[in-house]
């Protein structure tokens, strides 16, 4: 393990990514080497990212993966190799901003109670519009569709200070989050079977099971590029996507909600698909669908006991974060598009 040097270790988990290394990462080393130990860990990339490191930044401490364990198992790898109070996972395409890191610190020094905040999120095209990834903290609906303040499925509002204020919610994006390491490892870390996608809102949600709380901290803003690994339309995105909400629920969902939300995704998942289909023409996402409900049945076996456990870890029965609301419904049949708009 490396010496603990400093509270807050800022972990950049990287795959092929050289190009967004050599444009954010100095942003993040001259706003945060103050306060923070900034890694790279390294997914076992081909196009050179570690010799640049090596030879740009020789401050930056280096992780080297023997091959590519996707996100959620390459940071277990990465953080069991890291003492920290607090980690902050950091997606490689993040500029971040004069003083980001301070309030975050601030909170989670004097909340105890608080296992995981983020900053709030932008766009770094459009800097006066939240970034779809995370926008201003995540929440649930009750079949397990995501979104944010700031952002409804495809609809990412501009930043007008609406949600300039400190707020619990459900899940805090993985682009930047700042967590403490006891709580990280109380609940085993990321899922690693899920490779990528929905890894952090389960992580977050097995942390509110247990009463742990997730803020989100507006004073602190980074701009994101956004879908740096994988384009918004991939079928490879879509089929994780779902695979690994599907499993989410599974693991999360209290037991009288099991059976009841697990049936209308059934009608809701397909419903889809045949939208993908019929009205966007994409062959591609469709099958991603169904070779998603598929992989999901097949493996559910293997997380029994993860849900046993998850259940039995229970403190609260009701997590306000996770609205009992249809967002579908909110969204297309009452037009609610914005997070202020919809039922508090």
């Amino acid at each position: 393990m490396y010496a603990r040097m400093k509270k807050v270790a800022i972990v950049i988990l990287n795959w092929n990514g050289q190009k967004m290394l050599s444009q954010y990462l100095p942003s993040v080393l001259q706003y945060s080497k103050d306060e923070a130990m900034v890694y790279v860990a390294d997914n076992a990339s081909t196009d050179g990212s570690l010799e640049m490191l090596r030879e740009q930044f020789p401050e930056v401490k280096l992780i080297v993966l023997d091959h590519n364990w996707g996100f959620a198992e390459g940071y277990n790898k990465a953080l069991r190799q890291i003492e920290a109070e607090y980690y902050l996972l950091l997606n490689s395409d993040i500029e971040v901003t004069h003083h980001w890191l301070t309030p975050m610190v601030e909170l989670l020094d004097s909340h105890e109670d608080i296992a995981a905040c983020q900053p709030k999120l932008l766009s770094i095209y459009d800097r006066d519009q939240f970034e779809y990834a995370g926008a201003s903290g995540g929440y649930l609906d009750r079949f397990g569709y995501p979104f944010c303040r700031g952002r409804i499925f495809d609809t990412v509002e501009r930043d007008n200070g609406q949600y300039d204020y400190q707020t619990d919610c459900l899940w805090a994006t993985g682009a930047a989050l700042m967590i403490r390491s006891k709580d990280y490892w109380a609940v085993d870390g990321l899922d690693g079977r899920f490779f990528a996608h929905n890894e952090e809102i389960d992580l977050c949600w097995r942390l509110r099971i247990r009463g742990r709380r997730i803020v989100c901290v507006p004073e602190s803003y980074v701009y994101h590029v956004g879908g740096g690994t994988l384009p918004k339309s991939n079928p490879m995105k879509t089929f994780l996507n779902f695979r690994n909400n599907l499993t989410m629920l599974y693991k999360c969902l209290p037991e009288e909600d099991l059976k009841p939300v697990m049936r209308w995704r059934w009608w809701l998942d397909y419903l889809a698909a045949w939208e993908m289909l019929v009205l966007k023409r994409n062959l591609g996402d469709f099958k991603a669908v169904y070779r998603a409900r598929q992989a999901f049945k097949q493996w559910r076996k293997d997380f029994e006991a993860d849900r046993q456990a998850i259940q039995a870890s229970r403190v609260a029965k009701e997590i306000p974060e996770r609205r009992h609301f249809s967002l579908l419904w909110q969204y297309y049949v009452k037009g609610r598009k914005t997070f202020s708009s919809l039922p508090q």
